[in-house]
């Protein structure tokens, strides 16, 4: 997430906001020029997935593992073992604006590179919105902009959820299992901890249909996606080496149906406590 991918990450905030927006998750305020020139101009380009029998519509996938992360994070919520989120990348994510209208006594920080973090802080001053958008860094082990120094400021005594969507295919396996080291390190200074992430597996992105879409993907981000994990048993032996105390990877199905759902895996991660 440092300066060499924060152009291929910058296009997918703006289009997936864009896809909120569109399917009542997200404030008008949440909406750019950008993400709705990208979400009409790529349309008839992604649609074209579901004209193959096990094709995939980048819309089905989004929506199901944003519902999927909202359902987890509220169950821990309203558990009372959550009290403070740091939503990591979260670009024009509408989460944190909901979440914090539903509980007020909730803590939400909203994190990102400099220049997405200043368009979310102006955003969400027209919505009249009430939570934090600090800069963020999750390559950062130290500094202002890590996530160690983010979470110095919050309390232990308080549960805490740490969220990363739509970031980790960008990155290399080295890259994706030191983000987790620091999340898990980070939470396990709390009562409680819970990590929640979408993740594409390999095993779960094979055959023709999905080579070529992850290629269009790729194109559409003007970068490389990754799939760093081969398989479930792989990507959980990785968080088990990362620190995290037990580690759960639901089907994006059970977020919603929708094409691609089922190539979409949503990481529940403990550590703490």
């Amino acid at each position: 997430m440092r300066s060499r991918r924060s152009d291929a990450i910058s296009p997918t905030a703006h289009y997936t906001g864009e896809v909120w927006r569109r399917n009542g998750l997200g404030h008008e305020a949440l909406g750019t020029r950008e993400g709705r020139f990208l979400y009409e101009s790529t349309r008839p380009l992604f649609a074209l997935g579901s004209l193959f029998r096990g094709g995939v519509r980048l819309d089905g996938f989004l929506l199901a593992r944003h519902r999927l992360i909202d359902s987890l994070l509220e169950a821990e919520i309203e558990a009372g073992r959550i009290g403070q989120v740091v939503e990591v990348a979260a670009g024009m994510s509408p989460r944190g604006l909901r979440m914090s209208e539903r509980h007020p006594d909730l803590l939400y920080i909203e994190g990102d590179l400099a220049a997405m973090a200043a368009r979310k802080r102006e955003a969400l001053a027209r919505a009249g919105a009430r939570h934090r958008v600090v800069d963020l860094d999750a390559l950062s082990d130290d500094g202002p902009r890590s996530l160690a120094a983010i979470v110095d400021d919050l309390d232990p005594d308080r549960g805490l959820a740490v969220i990363t969507e739509g970031l980790l295919n960008y990155f290399p396996r080295g890259e994706v299992e030191g983000i987790w080291m620091r999340i898990a390190a980070a939470l396990g200074g709390f009562s409680s901890g819970i990590y929640l992430s979408d993740l594409h597996l390999h095993s779960d992105n094979v055959g023709a249909v999905a080579a070529v879409f992850g290629a269009v993907l790729g194109t559409f981000v003007r970068g490389h996606i990754h799939f760093p994990f081969e398989d479930s048993d792989d990507a959980l032996a990785a968080l088990a080496g990362a620190g995290f105390d037990s580690s759960v990877l639901h089907s994006g199905a059970e977020g919603g149906s929708g094409d691609g759902a089922e190539r979409v895996r949503v990481i529940e991660a403990r550590a703490g406590g």
